[in-house]
């Protein structure tokens, strides 16, 4: 069961909501989005039914939650939400725009950087994404710059005007990557992750959260529910590929998950076609795919010299890739009725 409070309901209100639901021997979550706040309650509904909650001051409705993910359900959101990114909001992720993300898969030195940054807005980007710390399968791979790696996304956001998502592996680390980036990305190995769930879910600052390698749609969402309940709605999901039988890509992309979670949930998603194929020729036809069946986002790693990545060179764009990816981005949104950011 949730409690919707209205839109101008006053932080005592919801005290107040929170108050009452333990008087009942329950629990309650806040979790404020951009649009509303929304109280999330645990505990014997029946009890609960018989609170009255309706009848407070600032409760705007009282909805019964059948899904085990409460928060970010589409019974309880029935339209889809937007999430803003940037100090300015500038970007905005939801049904009514398509966003290009693009940028290095990792941050390998300021000017590469910095070139990948400029060649993701001339592709028309408006938000860059990088890492500064890699979690690896081989411990012997490239694992990021860390801290330096943060200091290098702020200036190509200081030069190029776009806001920042990168990875944050470690709970001990959300402050601090907090404090540099835009949005918070989880990925595909930390999808369970709960300690980090929570940590991103307590900050300020929009999520991504990347589907796991052989998560189904319901424990991505419920992935999702750790950080709504801690306060914070602002999620963007990214289905990047699932593991399969099939080995000629790098994972298989599930197109199919964007129309099926747009059913089941009210968060936006973005689709990241590199990681899916792991090679760079695939990148543009999932994007067009993408695009299709109604993603709000795609997210593509581009770098100015492919062959001398640290990470994930062969999915990277460049050159005549690119430039075809731009033009897909541009001419294919508006026939699905959106607008590009």
């Amino acid at each position: 069961m949730v409690v919707v409070m209205t839109a101008g309901a006053t932080p005592e209100q919801v005290d107040a909501v929170v108050a009452r639901v333990e008087t009942a021997g329950g629990s309650a979550f806040v979790s404020r989005g951009v649009q509303r706040t929304i109280v999330g309650l645990v505990g014997d509904v029946v009890a609960f039914q018989g609170l009255n909650l309706r009848a407070m001051p600032g409760v705007g409705e009282v909805v019964r939650v059948s899904k085990p993910y409460k928060l970010v359900s589409r019974e309880n959101h029935p339209d889809a939400s937007t999430v803003t990114v940037g100090a300015r909001g500038d970007v905005h992720i939801g049904p009514d725009t398509f966003v290009l993300i693009a940028g290095p898969c990792a941050v390998e030195t300021p000017e590469q950087t910095f070139e990948a940054a400029q060649m993701a807005k001339d592709a028309g980007a408006t938000m860059l994404r990088g890492g500064a710390y890699k979690p690896r399968t081989s411990p012997y791979a490239f694992q990021g710059l860390g801290k330096r790696g943060l200091e290098i996304l702020a200036e190509a956001r200081e030069l190029t005007g776009l806001p920042v998502v990168t990875e944050v592996v470690d709970p001990a680390d959300v402050p601090l990557v907090a404090e540099y980036a835009d949005m918070l990305q989880i990925g595909t190995r930390n999808m369970q992750n709960f300690p980090l769930l929570q940590a991103v879910g307590s900050s300020n600052k929009p999520v991504m959260l990347k589907r796991g390698l052989s998560a189904t749609y319901e424990e991505w969402l419920m992935a999702a529910e750790y950080v709504a309940q801690r306060g914070n709605l602002d999620i963007v999901l990214c289905e990047r590929g699932i593991r399969t039988f099939e080995t000629a890509t790098r994972n298989t992309l599930d197109v199919s998950a964007v129309p099926m979670v747009h059913a089941l949930s009210h968060l936006p998603i973005v689709v990241d076609p590199s990681h899916s194929a792991g090679k760079r020729d695939l990148v543009v036809p999932l994007t067009r795919a993408a695009i299709a069946v109604g993603a709000d986002a795609v997210m593509v790693d581009v770098h100015a010299d492919p062959t001398a990545a640290l990470c994930d060179g062969p999915q990277a764009l460049y050159g005549d890739e690119l430039a075809e990816l731009a033009r897909a981005c541009k001419e294919l949104p508006p026939m699905v009725g959106r607008r590009t950011a």
